[in-house]
């Protein structure tokens, strides 16, 4: 069952400082990627009785954006493949910043016309979630072949853990933004942060570390490799035989459904349920992606650490179903607390365990196929998507029927589920059969 060597030849392990520069431009970018979708769960306070706009309308909005997202993950994580990790990010980077400069005239540009109000901001958000689509595949890419095999896990925690402060920085400057300039500036000020960060990462990033500036000075401190060759195309019928492929993808819908009521829903709860100022509600919202800024990485270091004493599979199986598990227990807590306080704490600890896994999924297809690395995150990342375009629009509807906690509990039990999932999934034994077969 392991997987056979493909094309893709690993390069030499380049100087700690470059990894850590292209890692810490990951995490910036990461940073902004949350700031960008979450900004408009805070706005959507004035959003709605500004332009007529119900619950129910804004979680469609909602969901359009994470559509997008979804769709667009495979295609995203195979540019990278193909095209390497510079253009790809520099391209997303400005693609997204101009739909999200879009989104604050949305309502009356041209769009409004044929769509209406609702569909505008619906489209817009849908080609912003087609840009941020190729960042975290492009980002698994970056760190497959950047780290070694015993690092990757950690290194996709760093990544993707910059959506913790992203996320937590954005209710409480957004809501001082909106309730000083108005939510509009809310979007121009993000979509600036966007632009320069696509100059900067043009400028001092590279595909691979033999391709960086760095090593034109530095050749004898770390011997150049073959570069990779063509990447063959992705082994569609590998995949589907691969059951750890179909696992992945399920449990990890059942994070992504959980992952976007905390990014859709959870300010609106704190201010319209539990009763929280506007400004308050901004800084309690910040407190499960504090959390998250802390257990990505931690996670992603603790299954490197449990991979390398127990194997792959035991290693990743361990912090995937604890985690979710933990996970599961803290959201139904927080879920049916009477205290708001004691909710706030517990939910924000359920986000922190339910993003402790993170490393393991990701790594986890680094492991199947690191020639694929790129296309199969983007596959799972899918899945994530597909359960996160359902939450934000069946959240408010399961609140409305049977009020909050109910609709909690529900995120509760599929964070459960996801993390029984983890028993199926065995990234140690590589993809079903030889890819060059296909």
């Amino acid at each position: 069952m392991n997987e056979i060597p493909t094309t893709h030849h690993p390069e030499s392990s380049p100087p700690s400082a470059l990894r850590w520069l292209i890692l810490g431009l990951l995490f910036a970018i990461s940073v902004v990627t949350y700031i960008d979708r979450v900004n408009i769960s805070v706005t959507a306070r004035q959003m709605m009785p500004a332009l007529g706009i119900t619950e129910q309308e804004m979680g469609f909005v909602f969901s359009a954006f994470v559509v997008g997202y979804a769709l667009f993950q495979i295609p995203g994580g195979w540019l990278s493949d193909r095209w390497g990790i510079r253009i790809v990010l520099m391209i997303a980077l400005i693609w997204w910043s101009c739909f999200t400069a879009w989104t604050a005239v949305a309502a009356t540009s041209f769009l409004a016309t044929p769509l209406g109000v609702v569909g505008a901001l619906a489209c817009v958000r849908f080609f912003l979630g087609v840009g941020e689509a190729a960042a975290l595949p492009t980002f698994n890419r970056a760190v497959t072949d950047w780290l070694p095999s015993h690092e990757r896990g950690l290194g996709i925690g760093i990544a993707i853990g910059g959506i913790g402060i992203g996320a937590a920085i954005t209710p409480p400057l957004t809501a001082w933004v909106m309730v000083n300039y108005g939510w509009q500036t809310a979007f121009y000020l993000s979509s600036a942060l966007g632009f320069g960060l696509a100059a900067v990462w043009w400028f001092l990033a590279a595909d691979r570390p033999t391709s960086h500036r760095w090593h034109t000075h530095h050749e004898t401190e770390a011997p150049r490799l073959p570069a990779p060759t063509k990447q063959p195309s992705i082994p569609w019928k590998v995949l589907r035989h691969t059951p750890s492929v179909w696992w992945l993808v399920l449990s990890y819908g059942c994070l992504g459904y959980v992952a976007y009521v905390y990014m859709s829903w959870f300010y609106l709860y704190l201010v319209n349920e539990r009763g929280f100022t506007i400004l308050n509600g901004g800084l309690f919202a910040a407190a499960p992606f504090l959390a998250i800024l802390v257990s990505c990485p931690l996670g992603g270091w603790v299954t490197d650490r449990l991979a390398m004493k127990y194997g792959v599979t035991r290693g990743r199986q361990i912090v995937g179903m604890t985690g979710m598990g933990l996970a599961a227990g803290s959201i139904a807590l927080g879920a049916n607390a009477e205290s708001p306080y004691l909710a706030i704490a517990s939910l924000s600890l359920g986000a922190g365990w339910l993003y402790f896994t993170v490393g393991a999924y990701w790594s986890s297809t680094s492991d199947l196929s690191p020639a694929h690395a790129g296309s199969l995150s983007g596959l799972m990342n899918m899945g994530a998507n597909i359960g996160g375009s359902i939450s934000p629009t069946f959240t408010p509807w399961l609140a409305q029927q049977w009020g909050w906690s109910a609709s909690l509990s529900v995120a509760a039990v599929m964070t459960l589920i996801g993390g029984i999932m983890w028993l199926g999934i065995h990234p140690g034994d590589g993809l079903a059969k030889d890819e060059t077969a296909v």
